[in-house]
């Protein structure tokens, strides 16, 4: 899957999704027209990403010997979009995010929303704002799973049992995340353990698996693809810790160092609690969580190695996951070699 490709790929995605979301929107929208910023909402939360879910769907059908021109694919890994979207809406609520991707969260949009109301507008901005940003989420969570049994592929059966999976295990790694929160610090395994299931499985695994399970994959290739995704999902979310703290605000859409004001426990930060001493212990639990603490954090990531032992980290995942690619063979090598680089070599 070369970057031309792959960028066809995405635009077909786009359209199927914009379709989807034009075709729910008349049939709902005769409710009541009150209904239409909510739903525009939806379909304009996944009109922008990578797309790497998608990708990585459509890249299990081909490792799998799925058909690369048959439609019905692009419809079937585009339902992983409206998955993401859920995810990263009640993730904007949950870490009380001002921004995605330089643009409102969805909470605090429909709260500026009410507030543009005026006198006429009654009840609570802020907890508007909340309840319609859980009620989005939910909806987006409904439709991936209502775009993929739209797919009309025969196999969508044993495509939604590793559906299943991936939704149960995402919320179970949020819980893990949401309780790390609550605990003065957490160990690299723990974290890792967090990763696993919010993030590899997630982003990486899951989505191989429902587009394979499409194209007919038996037991080994799944297993063979858990293989390249558990180490390559781990890599991607370790590359997101990194950018949480060091990324370029105009490239990434969400304010520099902002898993460091949120008080998030990741991998980063267990590293400097490993690497630091008392002093540097104490700082971080005085000032994780903290608008003040995000410079002297930051200064703190890189001085104990931390930062420098998370970048090792990624490196010895993306040299297990690019072993894991090799054991699947050439035509693997061809469709997953590109999207595993995309997936831990970014800025975004």
């Amino acid at each position: 899957m070369g970057a031309a490709d792959l960028d066809r790929f995405r635009d077909d995605v786009a359209r199927e999704l914009s379709r989807f979301g034009d075709d729910r929107r008349a049939a709902l929208v005769s409710v009541g027209p009150d209904l239409a910023p909510f739903l525009d909402a939806a379909t304009s939360f996944v009109a922008g990403g990578k797309r790497l879910r998608a990708a990585f769907c459509r890249a299990g059908w081909l490792v799998a010997g799925g058909d690369p021109d048959d439609p019905a694919v692009v419809t079937a890994s585009a339902s992983l979009e409206w998955l993401q979207g859920s995810a990263l809406v009640h993730d904007d609520l949950m870490d009380g995010s001002d921004t995605r991707r330089g643009n409102p969260s969805v909470h605090r949009a429909f709260e500026a929303q009410h507030r543009a109301g005026g006198q006429d507008a009654v009840g609570d901005a802020e907890r508007f704002g909340l309840s319609t940003a859980v009620l989005l989420g939910d909806l987006m969570l409904s439709w991936a799973d209502e775009q993929l049994r739209s797919s009309g592929l025969p196999r969508v059966p044993e495509a939604l049992h590793f559906l299943d999976l991936c939704r149960s295990e995402v919320v179970a790694g949020q819980y893990l995340d949401v309780l790390a929160q609550t605990r003065p610090t957490v160990t690299v395994e723990e974290a890792m353990i967090i990763v696993r299931f919010k993030a590899a499985s997630y982003t990486v695994e899951r989505p191989l698996h429902i587009g394979a399970a499409l194209a007919g994959a038996d037991a080994d290739l799944i297993d063979g693809l858990s293989a390249v995704a558990l180490p390559l999902g781990q890599a991607f979310q370790l590359r997101d810790d990194v950018l949480g703290v060091f990324g370029d605000p105009a490239v990434t859409g969400k304010p520099a160092g902002d898993d460091l004001r949120e008080g998030k426990r990741t991998v980063l930060v267990a590293r400097a609690t490993e690497l630091g001493s008392d002093d540097d212990r104490a700082l971080l639990s005085r000032l994780l969580g903290t608008r003040e603490g995000v410079e002297p954090l930051t200064d703190l990531m890189v001085r104990t190695g931390a930062l420098a032992a998370v970048e090792r980290d990624i490196a010895r995942l993306e040299d297990e996951a690019d072993a894991a690619i090799t054991a699947l063979g050439d035509h693997a090598r061809s469709v997953l070699g590109p999207l595993a680089l995309s997936a831990t070599r970014r800025t975004s």
